[in-house]
């Protein structure tokens, strides 16, 4: 099993480095995206294998590094991870199999890698392998990112994620060191053996969170993930968002639950909780904000991504107070959920990346209709935007649906700071699942229905063969991991035992999904059931009706009859994407978002009309990368004056250095 996934891993950097050789070449598109593709279906089987079957041992690779052996496992917690990995990465790799034929060279190289590099981080079983993987994985992602560099807006998101990336590696290198402890052993095995206490523990726990949740698109480390998923192609956004983001959270949940060990305090999890409601609140906030496809789901992502961190941070919480079952409901609630949006996020990305390829933009005041244009397209992607709304009985709702469960029982954690923490966190859980409904609710609005808002959109046409199966592919996933939670969740009960030390064992079952004792349950069968018979009788009565309804023009809101080559009416009078979000953004993102509204007046003699323009800034960019800029920049001109030193002043330096690094070893071995 381990082998065969190695195999697979040295075929994927093989196949990147033929990239450069095949340039220019017409099968090196189809070479790279179809040997990914293959690679994506074996993890995928080797993960569903491990996780049936319990498995594989650690193994060491034939080479290594002055820090020890490079080891690579295979157990619960990594194959679940896997298992996302390889779904979305099969379902991208068959969307660039049909429209990435042009795709530069420096693109192709960089997509096998990317996904080695996510692969390797979730097979790691010492840190330094850890380390490998993730760096590679933020190397090629940086470099798909930053493909059409012709564009400044995508060389800013490059940069502004390379600053991230090199963030999270910062803080993840003395976090792992710092594991280590004073033995210096990295190997996963060695550090559960001596899980860190004290002023350590407090330290690795910022170190991950902050290393982590920068890769993950945490708020406030968020500002990357809006600009560079938009930059990057289509099939690519849909990795980074589905399975690059969970990698940081299996980081986390590896680094925190697993290798910190059982006996932590209850506050353990509180920084995922609060940071996780947080970004749940503020991404579905700005969902329904945004005027760009990819953008809109961009800040969706990082809304899941909170509730995943939320489930994890629960079950940290739950494992402290020595509520095993809670805290296997918890770590079940984040799990599920990370497969299921990997899965459903996946099918929105690919769907908003057919949309541009066949009505020419990503702009949602420049679609509409397209339903009629593109039946295939709208019908998955209404699968995706229902598990995205958390509607049932689709994948989002089970997950979501498990980790409010979680929420409420946690009054039974004794420490009542955590009490009020989580119940807040309940709160704001709650909001962002009604407002991440009103962005899907939007999104599918104004991409498919209505009229078409431009010529080009009006003329859109549908994609054919692998293109349509790259989206029916994860809409039959949504339906199927929605229907079917409680096989799921029995699945990943190794994960769970890992992370917790219990699994939700003889509370999911096939047709069900029970919490606690019993008392709540959710039976997705049942409500598929009672939702089919409802449309059914609700097809019924339409279908009793005796007179054949009367047809007009569309309702154009008060405006003069529509000219005749606009029968249905002049497609302007439609909402706008700003025109929806307004009730939104002015009354939750006025305090938050600072946003302002101003109107403008045309000249006087004109008919063109008067035009309400508003704008509005992320927090992170004025609390978080503004006074690092300045700090930057101060840093930058003191360091300019080391240009006047003399030589005698420039050599004392490093011995300065040398003699404070000395005292650092001293002091660290005097304490061990």
């Amino acid at each position: 099993m381990l082998t065969a996934i190695l195999l697979t891993l040295l075929g994927l950097v093989l196949l990147a480095l033929a990239m450069p050789v095949l340039a220019g070449r017409r099968i090196a598109p189809r070479l790279a995206h179809g040997g990914s593709a293959l690679a994506s279906a074996v993890f995928v089987l080797m993960a569903v294998a491990a996780l049936a079957g319990g498995g594989a041992p650690v193994a060491e690779l034939p080479f290594g590094t002055p820090f020890g052996p490079l080891l690579v496992a295979l157990d619960g917690l990594s194959a679940w991870f896997l298992l996302l990995l390889g779904l979305a990465g099969l379902c991208a790799s068959v969307f660039a199999l049909a429209h990435e034929d042009a795709a530069p060279a420096r693109a192709l190289l960089a997509y096998p890698l990317f996904l080695a590099g996510m692969a390797l981080t979730l097979l790691a079983a010492d840190g330094v392998t850890l380390l490998l993987g993730f760096e590679a994985m933020s190397l090629a992602s940086w470099a798909l990112v930053a493909s059409d560099h012709a564009k400044a807006e995508n060389r800013r998101a490059a940069r502004l994620y390379l600053v991230f990336a090199a963030l999270a590696a910062v803080c993840l290198v003395p976090a792992l060191g710092l594991l280590a402890g004073p033995g210096g052993d990295l190997a996963f095995a060695a550090i559960r053996e001596a899980p860190p206490d004290g002023w350590r523990a407090a330290l690795i726990l910022a170190l991950v969170v902050a290393g982590a949740g920068a890769k993950a698109g945490l708020v406030p480390l968020h500002a990357w993930l809006p600009l560079a998923h938009p930059a990057a192609p289509s099939h690519v956004s849909a990795l980074m968002s589905a399975a690059m983001t969970k990698v940081a959270l299996y980081v986390a949940a590896r680094m925190l639950l697993d290798l910190g060990g059982p006996a932590q305090p209850v506050w353990w999890g509180v920084p995922l909780v609060a940071l996780g409601a947080a970004s749940a609140v503020l991404g579905a906030l700005r969902a329904n904000l945004e005027e760009e496809g990819k953008t809109l789901l961009a800040f969706s992502t990082i809304e899941n991504v909170g509730l995943v961190a939320v489930g994890l941070g629960l079950a940290a919480c739950f494992r402290a107070a020595d509520l095993g079952a809670l805290a296997a409901l918890a770590a079940g609630a984040a799990l599920l959920h990370a497969l299921n949006h990997g899965v459903f996020k996946t099918l929105l990305f690919l769907g908003m990346g057919e949309v541009a390829h066949g009505a020419g933009s990503r702009l949602l005041d420049r679609l509409g209709g397209l339903i009629h244009a593109m039946p295939w397209t709208a019908a998955c992607m209404l699968v995706g935007v229902g598990a995205a709304a958390s509607l049932p009985p689709l994948s989002g709702f089970a997950s979501e649906w498990l980790l409010l469960q979680a929420l409420i029982a946690a009054w039974r954690v004794g420490d009542l700071t955590v009490q009020m923490l989580v119940l807040v966190a309940a709160a704001m859980v709650a909001l962002a699942a009604a407002l991440a409904a009103a962005a899907m609710v939007r999104l599918f609005g104004l991409v498919f229905l209505g009229r078409p808002r431009s010529p080009r959109g009006a003329g859109a046409h549908e994609g054919k063969g692998a293109a349509r199966l790259s989206l029916l592919l994860p809409a039959g996933l949504t339906v199927l991991l929605g229907l079917l939670p409680g096989p799921m969740l029995a699945l990943g009960g190794g994960a769970q035992a890992l992370l917790t030390g219990q699994a939700m064992e003889g509370r999911a079952g096939l047709a069900f999904v029970a919490v606690g004792d019993g008392a709540a349950a959710y039976w997705p069968l049942g409500a598929a059931l009672l939702l089919a018979l409802a449309l059914f009788g609700v097809w019924l009565l339409v279908k009793r009706g005796t007179e054949e309804p009367a047809r007009g023009p569309a309702w154009d809101c008060g405006f003069a009859a529509p000219p005749q080559h606009l029968p249905f009416g002049d497609p302007l009078t439609q909402p706008t994407a700003a025109g929806m979000g307004q009730p939104l953004r002015r009354m939750l993102a006025q305090p938050v978002l600072a946003v302002t509204e101003r109107v403008e007046m045309p000249e006087p003699g004109t008919v063109a009309p008067a035009r309400i323009a508003m704008s509005f800034g992320d927090p992170a960019f004025a609390l978080l990368l503004a006074p690092l800029a300045t700090a930057r920049d101060a840093v930058v001109a003191r360091t300019e004056r080391l240009r006047d030193l003399s030589i005698r002043q420039c050599l004392m330096l490093p011995f300065a250095a040398l003699v404070a690094l000395l005292l650092l070893v001293a002091w660290l071995e005097g304490g061990a």
